[in-house]
């Protein structure tokens, strides 16, 4: 056990001194910043237009303007079940006195992740988990790494703990500064503000009989929790493919071309059912909280944890079969 712990303190150490988490919170403190200021820009705006920052006649407004846009003959079905859906989420907020943008911190932590979680956390888990086995094999470690008198599976386990480890730093830091920027820009309250979930989606279409209200702070740890388990399989995945690709700029083109890809996917997904079992279309998890109209029918918060999980496992199992029977000398 001992010489386990000592194995994570090394793989440890190797990542600091990339510095690769020094620059995910430097690109976090950067886009939270930005993503604060666009927010505070739309509200001026939605001001400017609408009159008033009153949310119950923001609400109506943008309930006329989804109506508006489904009259147009040009927009495609699925794009009007999105607008539909919207449509009677924004009734349900109207009808249980809820606004569902009450400016504070926590409405910001909240949106952040739900429009971070499908690339740019996982982009950023990527870089730290890319070249984690791929870079011992560029810098010519990998035959004194591998001729310890240590089992080869210890050795990659201990680098897998160091993986989860910062990937749970990696989304306590999203936590903290969009907390933090958030409360700057738009102050520090909304923690105990309801929040809308439980929706269900029957025949594609979005049913609040089921839904309930829980305090926005409970919203955020499980949205958060969420998150964490994506950027995990993500980060997996990643694993892997290092292990599989010797060079470290390669793992990290696979894994971009992967996520960015899953993104055009995702919004093609209808005409392709097949892509469900993809785990880079089921990364918009936290959707299924706010009650988004999935892209294929049949995908569901369950479904999507399941594939997710079966990917990672997969991932896993591969890597520690291959890291395990690799020719060093090859």
């Amino acid at each position: 056990m001992r010489s386990f712990f000592d194995l994570m303190q090394n793989e440890t150490i190797k990542l600091i001194r990339r510095r690769r988490f020094v620059l995910v919170i430097l690109i976090l403190a950067i886009l939270v910043s930005l993503f604060a200021y666009a927010q505070q820009l739309n509200q001026q705006r939605t001001l400017q237009r609408v009159g008033t920052l009153d949310w119950r006649p923001v609400l109506q407004q943008q309930i006329a303007d989804y109506e508006s846009r489904m009259k147009n003959a040009f927009v495609p079905e699925d794009r009007k079940k999105m607008y539909q859906q919207r449509i009677e989420q924004a009734r349900y907020y109207l009808e249980k006195n809820i606004n569902p943008a009450a400016p504070g911190t926590a409405t910001f932590v909240r949106t952040f992740m739900d429009l971070s979680v499908s690339l740019l956390l996982p982009l950023l888990v990527v870089t730290l988990s890319a070249d984690l086995v791929s870079s011992e094999w560029g810098q010519g470690t990998i035959k004194l790494l591998l001729t310890r008198p240590v089992r080869r599976w210890k050795v990659l386990a201990a680098k897998y703990a160091v993986l989860v480890m910062f990937v749970s730093l990696t989304i306590l830091a999203a936590f903290v500064t969009a907390t933090l920027i958030g409360g700057f820009f738009f102050g520090w309250g909304g923690w105990t503000m309801p929040v809308a979930t439980g929706f269900s989606i029957v025949n594609s279409q979005l049913d609040a009989s089921t839904a309930y209200n829980v305090p926005q702070w409970q919203y955020i740890f499980r949205s958060y929790g969420l998150g964490w388990f994506t950027c995990l399989v993500v980060a997996t995945v990643a694993f892997t493919i290092s292990i599989l690709v010797r060079q470290a700029a390669a793992a990290m083109g696979i894994m971009l071309a992967a996520l960015i890809g899953g993104n055009i996917l995702y919004d093609l997904a209808s005409s392709w059912t097949g892509v469900k079992y993809l785990f880079v279309v089921n990364l918009r998890i936290t959707g299924y909280l706010s009650g988004a109209v999935p892209p294929i029918e049949g995908m569901t918060l369950p479904f999507s944890l399941a594939v997710l999980l079966i990917w990672g496992i997969a991932a896993l199992v591969i890597g520690f079969a291959v890291f395990s029977k690799r020719d060093v000398l090859a």
